[in-house]
């Protein structure tokens, strides 16, 4: 697909541990590489939405190097060789950057539009989604322009970035596009309910278009070191150096979110606005936790869900994820209970936020093999 004459590559982020999906999400196979909902990984799901507008070959996965391996396991041939290693975390703003820059050495310097989107994300309606990306990516083959999707809230979120639009929309495709006024970091529970009740925020599910050069530019703008240092790296792509300087350099950039870096200033420019939010009705979900993945997956209000065979004696709003084990539950209500070979969890459903406490304890004891 072409935009202008421009390419269109997507970089996808995966990258994240997924502590809070304990103790199925591990250090090497966190949440974005499990079956979390359906058969497929939520990996491969993100791929699969993508496929019918972007071919395998322009689709860059940004991973670490515990996850690497799994990681080009679950990708296609083409994509396999587009696997980006980070050898330390250093936040969004560097692993699009250093995606950007690969981009750039495959297109041999010409310019691309790219589509960043996160590998763990829940879409239902992904017609509707590619209809929404296409008009993104068109609205940003436009240079200068950055472009955001936005999840119309249904509830008042505290767990959310906003971003606020402002005035009268245009249309892209038949699609609304609002100027973004200002992105807010996670409300106060009353804050959230003011967003919901004004009608003019959307959730920020972390998902951009834009150009390279005008991510990079932008980039530049606020964040020089980071630009500096990678297009020291850019030289060594394709080189036997590259990966000994990729693991000198990469420490050494900044540890900020794209939104912080470049996004949030980029509103507060005077001038003819820059970023733009469509707003994406999509059944979106970050599934955020067990208790996240009971919603989607029960059908009505109570119902128990269980992964392999079981039975639920007066009991209701149960998840038991024991797919090998014949369950049996007896008088309990709203539990998560999750079974591995090595490990167990049982919590009520409202306290599943809080599984991330568990990874904690367990690195502070140092107990690895539960990693």
């Amino acid at each position: 697909m072409s935009n202008n004459k421009l390419s269109t590559h997507a970089i996808i982020m995966a990258g994240g541990r997924g502590t809070r999906f304990w103790p199925r999400s591990r250090t090497r196979t966190p949440k974005q590489l499990l079956n979390i909902v359906g058969d497929t990984t939520m990996l491969e799901q993100t791929v699969s939405r993508l496929r019918p507008l972007i071919s395998p070959d322009r689709i860059w996965t940004v991973t670490n190097t515990e996850q690497a391996l799994e990681v080009k396991k679950q990708l296609p041939a083409a994509a396999k060789k587009r696997v980006l290693s980070e050898p330390i975390g250093r936040n969004t703003a560097a692993a699009i950057a250093l995606a950007a820059i690969h981009v750039r050495h495959a297109e041999k310097g010409r310019d691309a539009v790219l589509a960043v989107l996160p590998a763990d994300h829940y879409i239902a309606q992904t017609d509707k989604y590619r209809k929404i990306v296409t008009a993104a990516l068109e609205m940003a083959a436009t240079p200068d322009r950055m472009i955001v999707l936005g999840i119309p809230p249904t509830r008042p979120e505290t767990g959310f970035g906003y971003i606020e639009g402002t005035g009268e929309p245009f249309r892209s495709q038949g699609l609304p596009v609002f100027a973004v006024k200002r992105f807010t970091e996670k409300p106060e529970q009353a804050i959230a309910q003011q967003y919901l009740d004004s009608g003019k925020y959307q959730w920020n599910a972390g998902m951009f278009f834009w150009r390279v050069s005008t991510f990079l530019e932008n980039l530049k703008k606020y964040v020089p070191k980071t630009v500096d240092a990678l297009e020291d790296l850019a030289k060594h792509i394709g080189k036997t150096t590259y990966a000994s300087k990729l693991k000198k350099i990469y420490p050494q950039l900044e540890n900020i979110s794209v939104d912080y870096a470049l996004l949030e200033p980029a509103t507060r420019q005077l001038g003819a606005p820059q970023v733009y939010v469509i707003p994406a009705e999509i059944g979106w979900s970050d599934i955020g936790s067990w208790a996240a993945v009971y919603e989607l997956l029960a059908k009505s209000e109570g119902e128990n869900v269980l992964a392999g065979a079981g039975q639920v004696i007066d009991g209701q709003g149960n998840f038991l994820w024991s797919p090998k084990k014949f369950v049996a539950a007896i008088g309990v209500r709203d539990l998560v209970v999750v079974e591995t070979p090595d490990a167990l969890l049982i919590c009520p459903r409202d306290r599943a936020q809080n599984v991330s406490q568990v990874v904690k304890f367990l690195e502070k004891q140092n107990l690895k093999r539960l990693l």
